[in-house]
């Protein structure tokens, strides 16, 4: 479970602090498949980071007793002049993974595609070989929740078939927060959606409901 207490986070403007959300109170069942929905400049991609580790609230807390993903196919975090290999055992190391070390690098490697520039620097890489390395990284570790921003939209049709394959296998075990302007996928994909709006959050147990009342905002 996953729970949002009191959170609160806002940032600096030039026109004075703009709150994306204030007093959020949710909760989110093991397991469940949660759309995160909102118009642009909702809080969407702040609430992931936050949920993430990335990102802090202003005020209150994220209480969960699960382990909870990075954003996957997050590759901005990644340090340019390390290898993809590096990266990679740096996250490793930083998750505790050492004693597996050698079959996640393998793993990540070939689930990539890369092949040799996983030896070359990530500055190096075009967008689409940074989002195949962070995709793959994601894959390695396994979660009980899943922060998931368009990640099956990476790659070529080859890579997407691998990378759906790849996701479709990990929901039957863990719980999905997911964010996409594709609400055909939302609806495939998750049972419940949260709508951001005006800084507050509202919790819809039916995903169907959910949309409809999105849908509504923007009409």
């Amino acid at each position: 479970m996953i729970e949002l207490r009191n959170l609160t986070k806002s940032y600096r403007t030039r026109n004075g602090r703009h709150y994306v959300f204030r007093d959020l109170n949710v909760t989110i069942p093991s397991k469940a498949n949660v759309a995160l929905l909102g118009r642009n400049g909702a809080g969407k991609s702040t609430l992931m980071r936050i949920l993430g580790g990335i990102d802090y609230p202003d005020q209150g807390k994220v209480v969960s007793d699960v382990s909870i993903s990075w954003p996957l196919a997050l590759s901005g975090g990644f340090q340019g002049s390390l290898t993809g290999r590096e990266n990679a055992k740096f996250v490793c190391r930083i998750y505790g993974k050492e004693a597996e070390l050698s079959s996640k690098l393998t793993f990540i490697k070939e689930f990539s595609g890369i092949e040799d520039y996983f030896e070359e620097p990530v500055k190096s890489y075009s967008s689409g070989m940074k989002a195949r390395v962070a995709f793959a990284l994601s894959m390695a570790f396994e979660f009980d929740v899943y922060l998931v921003d368009e990640i099956t939209a990476v790659g070529d049709q080859d890579f997407k078939k691998k990378s759906q394959k790849a996701f479709d296998a990990m929901r039957e075990r863990a719980g999905v927060v997911m964010v996409s302007h594709n609400l055909a996928t939302l609806k495939q994909q998750c049972d419940m959606a949260i709508l951001l709006e005006n800084s507050t959050a509202n919790v819809f147990e039916d995903i169907e409901e959910g949309i409809a009342c999105y849908q509504g905002q923007l009409q």
